[in-house]
């Protein structure tokens, strides 16, 4: 069993456990439900940066990365810094986040919020609605083409923005569906672990321009993003850049303002 099947596996036991404590009807209760969400694709479609910060404590592949800020303080300096949106994981055994972490980021800042989590339950989405996400993200290494139709339309009934998350042509192919906004390809094989931007460069043509491309994972400099944006990509997912330093948002705000500049 490779790390990813092992998260899956834990994630299911979490989800049923959540689902005795927590009724839908209780989650559905929530005011964030009658909330309007922002739009990521489009701050995305409309920025000169392209930049989606992370809120990281922790990763399978790197252990702890940063456990000492309170994540309150990191939404407001991604937020002052000028990012287009914030990604929270929200997992706990294998991240260290939580859904307090996207409750508190919520309470910090307007801009758009990802729910970084692994979605493999309906529940999961009305979750994340209604702790005050804008985005969910989904992943196609986990899902079946059903799965992702039916938890993408879910997201797109609540309102939800839809990022999915592939790692090759094959997992693209089977994921293409209206009811997404954004193609993101991760260049970290989540099985080894091991990065390369070269599978952004090889999925950029095969992703229609209907979606927001966005590439993920192992973006640490201004030059890659350049690099990148030749190849059509309008968002970058970066985190441990930035969750790596003291300063956070002070990290992102210096790298946004060589890429604009």
């Amino acid at each position: 069993m490779n790390i990813l099947e092992k998260i899956v596996a834990d994630k299911r036991k979490e989800v049923d456990l959540k689902k005795s404590l927590i009724t839908l009807p209780q989650l559905e209760a929530s005011v964030m439900m009658e909330r309007t969400s922002v739009s990521l694709a489009e701050v995305l479609r409309n920025s000169n940066s392209g930049i989606i910060a992370e809120h990281k404590r922790r990763s399978p592949s790197k252990s702890v990365i940063n456990q000492s800020l309170n994540v309150q303080d990191v939404a407001k300096g991604y937020a002052d810094a000028g990012v287009c949106g914030m990604s929270v994981l929200t997992d706990g055994k294998y991240f260290g986040g939580s859904l307090d972490d996207l409750v508190l980021a919520r309470a910090s800042t307007n801009i758009p919020i990802l729910r970084k989590e692994f979605i493999i339950d309906e529940y999961q989405i009305v979750e994340a609605k209604a702790y005050g996400a804008d985005v969910i993200l989904l992943i196609a290494a986990i899902l079946t083409r059903e799965e992702i139709k039916t938890l993408s339309e879910l997201a797109k009934d609540l309102g939800l923005d839809v990022l999915l998350e592939v790692h090759n042509e094959e997992e693209l192919k089977k994921s293409l569906m209206p009811s997404l906004d954004m193609l993101g390809v991760n260049n970290r094989n989540l099985k080894s672990f091991e990065v390369d931007l070269e599978i952004s460069k090889s999925l950029s043509k095969k992703i229609p321009d209907d979606f927001v491309k966005v590439s993920e994972s192992g973006i640490s400099s201004v030059e890659a993003i350049r690099d990148l944006k030749e190849f059509d990509y309008q968002g970058f997912l970066i985190g441990e850049n930035f969750m790596k330093t003291d300063e956070p948002g002070k990290s992102a705000k210096k790298f946004i303002d060589k890429i604009i500049a």
